[in-house]
């Protein structure tokens, strides 16, 4: 089999109906902070429960498709000794690899960033094939605020974007591009509907211009949504349609993919909103989720990091998924769901 071909068979195991993709690529850090929640020491012990709890969970793979690891966890072994990408690969679950390195502020414009890491990324993309890694992910950060975004940024973290899929597919592993539009701030919708459909475009623009093949690359957007300190926040039908259309104005139907990120909303909201984008009825690409919060928050405030919450814990981690697996067809009701908030 080729690598177009591969990437492609990886594609659609990563679209599969009814499945979403989770997103455990929180740096060391950012694992801390989650640990924080239910007061437990940011340690590589506590780190590695946290995640082999989630990986391993029983049922797991009949609702996730992916999961995106950071390299620590990459590197990771279970207790019994299994590297975590072995244990998601038997499963049947795709395993991911975060691969940027994180932003710096863009050299002449105040409040904007690009996303580094293109140093060296061949090298380690050919080590994290080995390791198990068949798809991965590349974030961008897009700020709106007066002024803001700036084409200049929008273009500059598409090509980058644009350079990091070269590579990745030519090394067989397929990209997953996400420019997240911040969800921070007091915009309104239609503010972030003109943003993200402005940075979709240019993305766009900038991956067939480097002649990416879009077929073997996956979309991760933000949905389209009032900022947190808008006071008038959008209702479900209102961001499914700005989304939608937004999508409709800049996405090729030739990509891949779409996933969505929860990006700081709630859980319920975030699958309050994937319902009603999913009752919109089939679209010209798979979209499904790629949360983290949304999911493995539920799960750590049932866990506590106790041992005889295990079982139950690993029920709600199940629970989040198959309420997003349900959304992703608009199936999703309030009355299944006593769990998300």
């Amino acid at each position: 089999m080729n690598t177009q071909a591969k990437l492609y068979e990886t594609v659609a195991a990563m679209m599969a109906p009814g499945k979403g993709i989770l997103a455990a690529d929180e740096s060391d850090a950012t694992a801390g902070k989650r640990l924080e929640m239910v007061h437990l020491p940011n340690s590589a012990e506590n780190r590695q429960d946290f995640r082999e709890l989630l990986f391993a969970a029983p049922g797991i793979e009949e609702y996730l498709s992916g999961v995106i690891m950071y390299d620590s966890s990459m590197r990771t072994n279970t207790d019994a000794g299994v590297p975590f990408p072995d244990v998601l690969t038997a499963k049947g679950i795709v395993p991911g690899i975060k691969v940027d390195l994180g932003t710096k502020d863009l050299d002449g414009f105040p409040g904007e960033v690009v996303t580094q890491g293109l140093d060296g990324l061949e090298e380690r993309f050919l080590e994290y094939y080995d390791l198990g890694a068949r798809f991965a992910k590349w974030r961008a950060v897009v700020t709106i605020d007066k002024g803001l975004p700036t084409d200049a940024c929008l273009e500059i973290n598409a090509v980058m974007l644009a350079r990091y899929a070269q590579i990745a597919q030519r090394c067989g592993i397929v990209p997953m591009v996400e420019p997240e539009v911040i969800f921070a701030g007091d915009h309104s919708i239609v503010e972030a509907e003109q943003v993200t459909t402005r940075a979709l475009q240019i993305l766009f623009q900038t991956l067939m211009k480097y002649r990416v093949d879009l077929g073997g690359l996956i979309l991760k957007s933000s949905m389209v949504l009032a900022g947190d300190l808008n006071r008038d926040q959008s209702t479900p039908v209102e961001v499914a349609n700005a989304t939608l259309r937004t999508f409709h104005m800049s996405v090729p139907h030739e990509v891949g993919g779409i996933v969505f990120l929860s990006g700081g909303q709630s859980p319920k909201r975030s699958t309050e909103n994937l319902n009603a984008i999913g009752k919109m009825g089939p679209q010209p690409w798979a979209i499904t989720y790629s949360y983290s919060r949304a999911i493995e928050e539920p799960f750590l405030m049932a866990w506590q990091g106790k041992p005889e919450n295990t079982e139950e814990a690993q029920k709600v981690l199940l629970h989040a998924c198959k309420m997003n697996s349900l959304a992703t067809e608009g199936r999703y009701e309030v009355s299944l769901d006593q769990i998300l908030k």
